[in-house]
């Protein structure tokens, strides 16, 4: 649990505080003890669902003070920033799908970062070959023109009703009061000690005098508490022009690197004008109908939407409820290393090629990659790519390409309100803890986003659409997702992971929709991601368990990874209160919140 009476206290004060901008919340006395992890709540008023209790504590004040789902995601993804810095913040970007309640429609904001506008196809190239990934995890040639602040601008234009400056304010005292260490945060740090001793600044605020920090200690960090009062003072534009800008750049093109380290790390071409022409996009979302249901998440630049999407309509066709646990999860396993393959193939950044999102998401394409599947055998990895737009009966067409590979660290959050909106956000900076490199003076991480471009195409003669370019967008897995019913929310989920993103929300999708799972249970199941590799990942459960022999005797082929995504969701029950679910383990365990509670699921 990350908690401080003095945190809390701010929290408290904040539903008070947002009902007039800039007046200051009276005190009142510190609770007894901070808020607890927990999994699922049930009750009326809005929802919110995330990683961290301080952070859904931050959502449910504002919907408390009459906020709506949109002003209350803003809030809740700004004290994730502090909470999780090394999972996302104002130094990275994402994708937000949210529902209009009045107008029963779902829109979505491409907050994702972009490349410098000097970038080329070798930019993570050194002599004609690719520079270790390593290499380019760590250094100012992986950071992206930030989206985040951009994306809270776009979404609370288009549909909020409260101003940025209150809406930061629960942030800002998070990172001004401190947050309480867990066993979470000190491992994380400590699976980067070796990356953040090499930057002074990055050092001294997550290793202060060069130690871990303690679990139950107190974290603080003035610098993004000072930052987020100048974007509250300023804008989010402040982030884009001027000082912080400025800074970014520096950081950047001169990253501040120890002059003791013997750590390689390359500068970055990043510009004040690539800053001051970033823009987020509002673009349509993906659409596809499953049991009866509308399913809607994010376009390309995402993969995630038509990535989820055709394996969906893939599975359609089988009636998964009636499968004995092997052959549905060998189902999973094969819709998902064909849409996978797919994926590869024809899925970057629209802006820079022709994506053919609307035939990948067609029945006709789903039915003629589904025919591969045969419930005695499993497929091979690589698996060729179909074409969806001549589509063929089990057919694949060309040189089949290995999934390269996408580091696995992001955050989501779902909030609901009183009205009925619904926000499902992904946010991130790529690796845990980003490029290693914070801003100096500004408390904040940089993304390396960039490396989820293919550093070299994933195939010799196979054409790659995620190769790097000019003020191009890496493609990424990020799939946040909202179903309706004739035009009702029925659930939203969402995860972090990198590739994995996609099978973790397919199969809480699968869990829930098809073989009747609650959605808390949905998200507890055991995991598997099969990514078009010779291997399918299996968490522990799965991997030790009876079901791995019978499909291995399937010839499936199986790894372990102790821990894959990190889901949450929100649910409109019939009765018409909502439901938040989380992790109850993954991540140290999620904080799902109700603004009333009421009930159990």
């Amino acid at each position: 649990m990350r908690a401080s009476a003095a945190r809390q206290l701010a929290f408290a004060a904040l539903a008070g505080a947002l009902v007039s901008t800039g007046a200051a919340a009276p005190p009142s006395p510190p609770p007894e003890s901070a808020p607890a992890k927990v999994p699922v709540a049930v009750g009326y008023g809005g929802a919110v669902a995330s990683v961290d209790a301080d952070a859904s504590a931050a959502g449910i004040a504002v919907l408390r003070a009459g906020g709506n789902a949109v002003d209350a995601a803003v809030a809740t993804a700004a004290a994730l920033g502090v909470t999780e810095p090394y999972s996302a913040g104002i130094g990275g970007g994402g994708y937000l799908v949210y529902y209009d309640a009045a107008s029963h429609r779902v829109q979505t904001i491409d907050g994702r970062e972009t490349a410098p506008a000097t970038a080329t196809e070798t930019l993570f190239q050194e002599n004609g070959a690719p520079i270790p990934f390593e290499e380019g995890q760590t250094s100012g040639r992986s950071v992206g023109v930030p989206g985040t602040p951009a994306t809270w601008k776009t979404a609370l234009d288009a549909w909020g009703t409260r101003p940025l400056s209150q809406l930061l304010r629960p942030a800002e005292k998070l990172a001004r009061d401190g947050f309480t260490v867990d066993a979470t945060f000190r491992a994380q740090t400590e699976a980067n000690q070796g990356r953040f001793k090499d930057f002074p600044d990055t050092r001294k605020l997550f290793l202060p005098g060069g130690q871990l920090p303690v679990v139950g200690s107190t974290f603080k960090n003035p610098d993004l508490a000072a930052t987020y009062a100048e974007l509250a003072r300023k804008g989010t534009g402040a982030l884009y022009r001027g000082p912080i800008a400025d800074d970014i750049v520096t950081a950047v093109r001169q990253p501040p690197v120890d002059p003791a380290a013997t750590r390689k790390v390359r500068s970055g071409d990043l510009t004040a004008a690539d800053l001051s022409a970033y823009g987020t996009k509002r673009q349509a979302p993906t659409r596809v109908e499953y049991r009866g249901l509308d399913v809607y998440s994010m376009a390309p630049s995402s993969s995630g939407g038509t990535t989820v999407g055709e394996a969906l309509n893939i599975l359609e066709r089988t009636d998964l409820s009636k499968l004995s646990e092997a052959q549905y999860l060998h189902r999973f396993i094969e819709a998902s290393r064909i849409s996978f393959a797919d994926r590869g193939r024809w899925v970057g950044d629209p802006a820079a090629q022709s994506v053919p999102t609307r035939e990948l998401l067609s029945q006709r394409y789903a039915d003629s990659r589904g025919c591969l599947i045969t419930p005695d055998k499993a497929l091979t990895s690589p698996l060729a790519p179909g074409d969806p737009r001549h589509p063929a009966p089990c057919g694949g067409t060309g040189q089949a390409a290995p999934t390269t590979y996408e580091g696995e660290n992001t955050t989501h959050l779902t909030v609901a309100d009183r009205w009925g909106n619904v926000v499902s956000y992904t946010l991130t900076i790529e690796s845990t803890g980003g490029s290693a490199i914070t801003v100096p003076g500004r408390g904040f991480l940089l993304n390396n986003e960039l490396t989820d471009f293919s550093f070299a195409p994933a195939a010799p003669g196979v054409p790659d659409p995620n190769l790097p370019g000019p003020g191009k967008r890496p493609r990424s897995s990020m799939s946040p997702t909202i179903v309706l019913d004739h035009g009702r929310p029925v659930l939203a989920v969402g995860s972090p992971g990198g590739a994995t993103i996609i099978t973790t929300v397919l199969q809480t999708l699968l869990g829930h929709l098809d073989r009747g799972l609650p959605l808390v249970d949905a998200i507890k199941a055991p995991r598997a991601s099969q990514r078009n590799q010779t291997t399918t990942e299996l968490e522990p459960a799965l991997w030790n368990s009876p079901l791995r022999a019978e499909l291995e005797g399937l010839g499936q082929a199986f790894r372990q990874n102790p821990e894959i995504g990190a889901a949450t969701g929100v649910q409109r029950l019939p009765d018409g209160r909502w439901l938040a679910a989380a992790e109850t383990s993954r991540r140290g365990g999620g904080s799902a919140m109700v603004v009333h509670p009421q009930g159990r699921p």
